[in-house]
């Protein structure tokens, strides 16, 4: 337990639901914007990356990282410390900064928002159009939005924030 002493002390014991719902809703428009800029390139590859990003972002990072957080059980910034908390059992804080879910995590989500706009440049290039454009502005500002602004916010106020590699504050 002697990382339990690099917790941060100010650190939310609970984040606001209000923020989690717009953290939620956020994530929500991004994969769904992200699946449809790849539909626009073919409904095969839109299918595919929604089947990828919600099960990697609800499912495994949620089990390879959330169960071994401080906020297991808890309301993080996102609420899935109380998801992973009903589909897993805990893990173990001093696994958190080596588990392999830390590991994984920046990969996917620069998965969850190079792909989709890769596809969608590609499919502009192809055939411009207004509304592929628009589908692109609106995919980088929410990417840029969750991945920058929100996460340094968060982790502003997160007692794992000392201990974790991905601190949007390193």
């Amino acid at each position: 337990m002697k990382n339990q002493a690099k917790l941060y002390g100010p650190g939310l014991e609970a984040y606001p639901k209000k923020g989690i719902f717009f953290s939620n809703i956020i994530m929500i428009l991004w994969i769904a914007l992200g699946t449809f800029a790849c539909w626009l390139v073919h409904p095969l590859i839109g299918w595919l990356y929604f089947a990828f990003s919600t099960k990697m972002i609800f499912i495994v990072l949620r089990k390879m990282v959330c169960t071994n957080c401080y906020y297991y059980a808890r309301w993080c910034s996102t609420g899935w410390g109380k998801l992973s908390c009903a589909f897993f059992k805990k893990g173990k804080i001093e696994n958190f900064k080596t588990s392999t879910g830390i590991k994984i995590t920046p990969f996917t989500y620069g998965l969850l928002t190079l792909v989709p706009l890769i596809l969608l440049i590609i499919s502009l290039i192809q055939k411009y159009s207004t509304f592929k454009l628009a589908v692109l502005a609106l995919l980088l500002s929410v990417s840029v939005y969750s991945g920058a602004i929100s996460r340094k916010k968060a982790c502003s106020n997160c007692k794992m924030k000392a201990m974790c590699p991905g601190s949007a504050l390193k």
